[in-house]
């Protein structure tokens, strides 16, 4: 029988990487996560990882978008098709991602605002690859922008305001969350999500559709 550590090298070392750190973030945080203990955790040298990725930082961000719920993803398709399937889905679902993925993003970049030449550096990376923490509420709100533009949203709504009140809710959660150790939020998150897009869609649907949200 083949052990787990023979069939955990079979696969390709670009996934054990990121396997490695995503492990690595949620258990020590991104200040303690070096580029050398990746490499240990995934089986490879330095110098592999570095064939694959830029730095630390691109692993981060890579770890983001592919082993956290697919925020940054989903928002992008929502801005290139919006109005394919109605403004209170494509809400809904946001905010469903929004609320998992800051809740598993939180506890892993927290840590570094225990140092900050070091949350500076890092952030100055994260920027050169193009991305950052404000990436989600662009395209949230660049979305927003194209429903408004078809009519589904009012001329008048503040679509960048909506964006950070719907992203920022599902940030206060996670925090919250996280501060608490752990402990689960005492609002279930279907509960969470309904109570927040509805409350948003108040303000956001036009008062000639009578309230409907239909795309």
């Amino acid at each position: 029988m083949p052990t787990h550590k023979s069939t955990q090298q079979t696969r390709p070392t670009r996934e054990r990487i990121l396997d490695a750190a995503a492990q690595l973030l949620r258990t020590i945080g991104l200040a303690r996560t070096t580029t050398k203990e990746i490499a240990r955790a995934a089986g490879c040298s330095e110098a592999a990882l570095y064939k694959h990725f830029s730095g630390k930082e691109e692993i981060f961000v890579r770890v983001l978008h592919d082993r956290l719920p697919r925020l940054n993803p989903l928002l992008n398709e929502l801005a290139k098709d919006a109005g394919e399937r109605g403004l209170e889905r494509n809400l809904t679902e946001v905010a469903e991602h929004a609320a998992l993925f800051y809740e598993q993003s939180v506890p892993i970049a927290a840590s570094l605002f225990a140092e900050p030449t070091l949350k500076r550096r890092h952030f100055e990376g994260v920027r050169e690859l193009g991305v950052g923490p404000r990436t989600p509420l662009i395209a949230l709100a660049a979305y927003l922008r194209a429903e408004r533009e078809r009519g589904a949203v009012r001329p008048d709504a503040d679509v960048d305001a909506a964006a950070a009140l719907l992203l920022g809710a599902c940030s206060q959660r996670a925090f919250l969350y996280d501060f608490a150790d752990g402990e689960r939020p005492e609002q279930p998150l279907g509960e969470f999500v309904r109570g927040l897009v509805s409350t948003l869609l108040h303000a956001l649907v036009p008062a000639r559709a009578g309230g409907s949200t239909a795309g």
